[in-house]
């Protein structure tokens, strides 16, 4: 007859995650990144006509936040130094927190969310690697900007080169601006606030995170405004590729287990180990077989003597 499961008994599936195999994952792909942005050193001159024909392109598409932002928060320190602020700090510590965040209460979404997170990275890194992209703060003085990470560094841990600590501005790729990470990834954390954040505050910081970012990363002459157009497309794009990348890992991880040899388990025994033969219950192997033994010997127990006493009397 066919068996059915009590709610509730349900055996977990065996692509459950753990943190232990997670971490390492993340730290990885993180590392990738870091190591792609330091190592896609394009040539300065290359940078810079690719900054320039970005705000050639703009001009075209009478696109133009960066100057009026800009002279903003140059202007106005109480918005320059929380903007810098932001900029330096918050795609680290916001991303991660959300990472954790669905890890442990939305266990569910947490593989297809964190694999968009990570594919979207790396066409990110290629974007870097193929297209060095001078940030408008390191264009020339003739073309309006200023760069307001320079002008606040006495204000934050940074200095005065990058968003980097003080003195480590050297070991950062400070050509990686096209597209613009921190856009698609503020973008990744307010999709995933409003999906399952469950609250109108969440939903409000969902949208309220990516949008502020975009102006953030304008105002502080660290991107163009295509540049966050095409952090926005890369997520896009990276969502659209996920599934893929998804059913790829399941196949892989599939293969990886047909190889791997299945451990022999009894069906309808009591028997727990069939090469020791210990049942449920025994300690020491083959001792239900040794007491069967002995109880069938003829004088293997008292009351086999007392059974065969009367015998002998009569």
């Amino acid at each position: 007859m066919p068996q059915t499961e009590t709610p509730g008994t349900e055996v977990a599936p065996r692509t459950r995650l753990r943190w232990w195999t997670e971490l390492p994952l993340i730290l990885l792909v993180y590392g990738c990144y870091s190591a792609g942005r330091l190592l896609a050193r394009g040539d300065v001159s290359t940078a810079v006509d690719h900054g320039l024909a970005i705000l050639r392109i703009e001009k075209a598409l009478y696109l133009n936040a960066e100057h009026p932002l800009n002279r903003l928060f140059t202007r106005e320190a109480w918005l320059g130094v929380p903007a810098d602020f932001w900029y330096a700090s918050l795609h680290y510590l916001v991303t991660p927190v959300i990472l954790v965040w669905l890890f442990r209460a939305r266990a569910e979404h947490y593989r297809a969310a964190r694999t968009w997170l990570m594919t979207s990275t790396f066409i990110g890194l290629i974007g870097f690697t193929l297209l060095p992209t001078c940030p408008p703060r390191l264009l020339a003085d003739g073309h309006g900007f200023v760069d307001t990470m320079a002008q606040y560094s006495s204000y934050g841990w940074w200095g005065g080169e990058a968003s980097a600590p003080r003195g480590m501005g050297g070991m950062t790729n400070q050509y990686a601006a096209m597209p613009s990470l921190h856009v698609g990834w503020a973008l990744w954390c307010g999709v995933m606030l409003w999906r399952y954040g469950g609250t109108r505050l969440t939903k409000a910081l969902g949208v309220a995170y990516p949008l502020v970012t975009a102006i953030v990363v304008m105002g502080t002459a660290n991107h163009y405004s295509l540049d966050a157009v095409a952090g926005v497309a890369v997520m896009g794009v990276g969502l659209l590729l996920a599934p893929r990348v998804l059913r790829g890992a399941d196949l892989l991880r599939a293969r990886f287990e047909r190889r791997t040899p299945a451990v022999p388990s009894g069906t309808g025994s009591p028997i727990v180990s069939g090469g020791c033969q210990t049942s449920a219950g025994e300690r020491i192997p083959r001792q239900r077989e040794s007491q069967l033994a002995s109880a069938a010997e003829p004088d293997g127990s008292p009351s086999d003597a007392g059974e065969e006493a009367p015998a002998a009397a009569r």
